[in-house]
């Protein structure tokens, strides 16, 4: 991979590692915060459930923002808008306070999957995409592998509001560097004329300026915004690929909120323990991402059929995942961290699903379809903390994970049935 291309994949790691830390950090906060501010279950899965609320709302408006505003300048200011809010929520005195934190992290989070996406799709050829977009989303599991229990142990050392206040604080340094970093590739001077070239015959969308400022592309990407909300929301491929997302979803959510809760309370392992136990699942999940981006992109260029190439991890990986509800039988916290590793290995094999935006998204609207993608996944982070925390009974989490493993069923169906042949969804016609 030319140098350029590796340095902008490593930013966008960096810019989901912080993603993922200022929307997970409640997790590890919870115990602490909801003792200190007297909430109950249900108002814990309100507050977990707070950020998905606008999170989801917001895709589509954030897709089509996506799709024309650079992502030098947007991706900073969204960066510094929602570590800001997080900061502010290391301030929070009541339950209502904390959720107006959430829901604005939420809001400034919302276009940051379909900026990613629009990145990826103008820097990389589409052999060398899932490989990609499975190396900047283990960001997710990677990062919070690593950082939990660093977590852990800065809340025990200084409480949770000043871990709010630090999470802020690294997001608005990374604003600045983002914003030093980062060029469209028609506007990078550092990438060869050759390796525009290459790039854009590999299938790299780099004609920004071509789509976006009137030049032979342009008339396609002015297309009504309801015209392409009409393609998104009535081709059963892409709704395949929505309601995979959702179900995917249901099982990183639980990870990414509830976990901690689960270990200490129903499983009653010792808080100082979780950071260590908790990041062996999240390591699971970013070996299991690599793994099938990896494997997905050498059997494309092995001549394997573009759809087993693609499903096939996505397949095996939520078929994996249905494991976590052994754990009701485990007896030992290592048989927990295994079962429960396995899981979200599964989960991070299963989570390349963006790769389907790229090849079935019409070409002028990735950016749209991609907000509505994260818009149906992104309700599976409304709907699964409240849900859990209305099936929990006392510290008995068995209900919630019954209900975990029949949803991913539901996920092996929409990428058996109704995706099919994996063909580029055609693009309306702009008369």
């Amino acid at each position: 991979m030319p140098r350029r291309r590796f340095t902008i994949l490593v930013a966008l790691f960096v810019t989901v590692v912080i993603n993922y830390l200022d929307r997970t950090n409640i997790s590890i906060a919870a115990i602490d915060l909801a003792r200190d501010l007297s909430l109950t279950k249900i108002e814990m899965g309100i507050v977990f459930s707070a950020f998905a609320w606008t999170y989801s709302l917001f895709q589509i408006p954030g897709g089509l923002l996506a799709d024309r505003v650079r992502p030098r300048l947007l991706y900073p200011l969204l960066l510094t808008l929602w570590s800001i809010a997080t900061i502010v929520q290391g301030m929070a005195g009541t339950l209502i306070m904390l959720v107006v934190c959430r829901v604005l992290v939420g809001v400034f989070e919302a276009p940051s999957y379909p900026i990613n996406n629009r990145v990826v799709t103008s820097w990389f050829p589409e052999r060398e995409r899932a490989g990609a977009i499975a190396f900047y989303t283990s960001g997710q599991y990677l990062g919070l592998a690593f950082l939990a229990p660093l977590l852990v142990a800065f809340q025990a050392e200084f409480g949770w509001r000043a871990l709010f206040y630090a999470c802020g604080a690294v997001g608005i340094v990374w604003a600045w560097i983002w914003h030093i970093l980062y060029r469209d590739p028609d506007q990078d001077a550092r990438l060869t004329e050759p390796e525009r070239r290459a790039m854009a015959a590999g299938g790299a969308l780099i004609d920004w300026a071509d789509r976006h400022d009137g030049g032979s592309a342009a008339k396609a990407a002015k297309a009504p915004a309801l015209s392409g909300l009409s393609v998104a929301l009535s081709s059963r491929k892409l709704w395949g690929v929505y309601l995979g997302q959702f179900c995917i979803g249901t099982v990183s959510i639980f990870f990414l909120t509830w976990f901690p809760t689960y270990l200490v309370e129903s499983r009653g392992i010792e808080f100082a323990k979780v950071g260590f136990i908790a990041s062996a699942p999240f390591l699971a999940a970013f070996c299991g991402i690599l793994l099938s981006g990896t494997l997905s992109d050498w059997m494309v260029r092995r001549g394997v059929d573009q759809g087993l190439a693609r499903k096939a991890p996505v397949l095996i990986g939520i078929a994996l995942s249905t494991s976590m509800v052994s754990a009701i039988y485990a007896e030992t916290d290592l048989q927990v961290m295994v079962i429960m590793s396995l899981a979200f290995f599964g989960n991070g094999l299963a989570s390349i699903t963006w790769i389907f935006i790229s090849l079935l998204a019409p070409r002028n609207h990735i950016g749209l379809v991609g907000g509505v993608f994260n818009f149906i996944g992104g309700l599976s982070a409304v709907v699964t903390p409240l849900v859990i925390g209305l099936l929990i009974e006392g510290s008995n989490f068995t209900p919630a994970l019954i209900y975990m493993c029949v949803v991913t069923l539901i996920g092996i169906f929409a990428y058996t049935v109704l995706v099919g042949k994996i063909e580029r969804v055609p693009a309306p016609s702009c008369n």
